[in-house]
């Protein structure tokens, strides 16, 4: 049988993570990057194969036990991950034979060097997981509704617990199945170059279907799409960003005017850099701080794509004391800050095996800093708005709440009175932003603007 090299690539990446300990933000982009051979249909499978064992891995875990005689731990790290592939495409892709699964698997088993005796393991163990397929047993839902949680939608422990604790079974439910889906590419439309209307049209003429979304007016959804999306003459020509919906609200929430002079603190690549200039249509200044130099080269080779002058970049951590020149020097401050990232697992379902309770307690902290020190950048009378894409207690309402009772000179502002129309109901009663994937489609964001003096 010819050597299968997408599911020989999807088996190398998933071992070679898990070697690492950790998930690399771009393990994607990297893996095409070395392995550029592939056409868009193999990419897609392969980024299904990889992206879809690291959102199921607990589960594909959990049905593994129950078939094996051997416990996890003993089973070689290799031969792990050929059953997670195996099994993930059993259960979750409709469109691929399970004997064409299992056969591979069991090629891949052979291919494993002085490893013969895995071959009759994995082969076994396959044909009777698809011999019993329905039969597995996960606890149950109402007697053991945390390890249920845990397993049925492979979500780690003390997530599950914690969800259900301030939740409830229903809603962690919701949360959890919205999360493990694959979402659909959120574009941001270049208002300075066109319109949503207008981009409509020119995805049609590129053979792409393109929706508008909910809430924001300049957000359009890519259905369907799989292909290679810097290759699109539209994306070359700056008609677009790629972003999340929640992650462009946010930028409304500051209510730029044009003219003004904002700081984006944490700025990463750029993407509300950029979509601020825009909402200031063109016409006012941006300061980029980040520490990653490499990033911020990046968000000027990006705003030149999108035609965006205005942006200027420091390289500094928002964590330590800000240098005098940044000092009461804007007019409004914008604080992505760092966070657990829980509610953009539907995008990056590596974040469920990369973070715990302690790493939860740990960047409040951090958040908490980052506030005090970009606090004295806002000038008298400006806006500062903190914006973290997770929905744990500890890094936003309990954040603020700190900030707030220290700090005598900020006063919290109803996001009610600040928003569009088309965003009132994504305010919640205490005047703070939420987005949650299972109710609104969109990342999990949490945001709250205070005003300065």
């Amino acid at each position: 049988m010819a050597k299968d090299k997408p599911r020989e690539l999807a088996l190398d990446t998933l071992v070679g993570i898990e070697k690492a300990g950790e998930y690399a933000g771009n393990y994607l982009e990297d893996i095409f990057s070395n392995n550029p051979g592939f056409d868009d249909r193999d990419r897609a499978f392969i980024a299904n194969l990889i992206q879809g064992v690291i959102r199921y891995r607990l589960k594909l875990d959990y049905i593994i036990g129950g078939f094996s005689n051997t416990p996890l731990k003993k089973i070689d790290n290799r031969v792990l991950n050929i059953l997670r592939l195996a099994i993930y495409q059993v259960y979750f892709m409709d469109r691929v034979p399970e004997s064409a699964a299992v056969d591979r698997a069991v090629e891949q088993a052979k291919a494993m060097k002085g490893q013969q005796h895995v071959v009759p393991f994995v082969n076994g163990l396959l044909r009777n997981i698809c011999r019993n397929k329905d039969g597995v047993k996960f606890p149950d839902r109402k007697k053991a509704s945390v390890k249920y949680l845990s397993s049925f939608y492979s979500f780690p422990l003390w997530l599950a617990q914690r969800c259900f604790d301030e939740a409830g079974l229903v809603s962690s439910e919701a949360l959890f199945e919205a999360q493990n889906r694959f979402p659909s590419i959120n574009i941001r439309v270049n208002r300075l170059k066109t319109t949503a209307d207008e981009l409509v049209r020119v995805f049609a003429d590129e053979g792409i279907n393109a929706v508008h979304a909910e809430y924001v007016p300049d957000c359009l959804i890519l259905e369907n799409f799989s292909g290679r999306i810097e290759r699109l003459p539209s994306f070359k020509k700056g008609l677009f960003q790629v972003q999340d919906q929640a992650a462009q609200l946010v930028s409304w929430l500051l209510d730029v005017k044009p003219g003004q002079t904002i700081l984006d603190v944490c700025a990463g690549l750029g993407g509300k850099s950029s979509h601020l200039m825009e909402l200031m249509g063109g016409k006012g200044h941006v300061t980029s701080l980040d520490t990653d130099k490499r990033r911020l080269e990046l968000l000027y080779e990006n705003a030149r794509r999108l035609g965006i002058t205005g942006i200027k970049s420091v390289v500094a951590d928002a964590s330590e004391p800000f240098p005098d020149r940044l000092k009461n020097a804007f007019d409004r401050v914008l604080i992505d800050a760092p966070c657990s990232g829980l509610g953009t697992i539907g995008r990056h379902p590596d974040i469920k095996w990369n973070r715990t309770e302690i790493d939860v307690k740990r960047i409040s902290r951090i958040q908490r800093k980052i506030l005090e020190n970009s606090f004295e950048a806002v000038k008298p009378g400006g806006f500062i708005l903190y914006v973290v894409c997770t929905y744990t207690r500890e890094e936003n309402r309990t954040v603020i709440d700190n900030f707030i009772n220290k700090n005598s000179g900020a006063s919290l502002v109803d996001l009610n009175t600040i928003v569009p129309e088309w965003a009132r109901n994504l305010i919640d009663n205490e005047g703070f932003f939420r987005s949650y994937p299972h109710k609104h489609k969109m990342d999990g964001f949490f945001a709250a603007l205070m005003r300065k003096g």
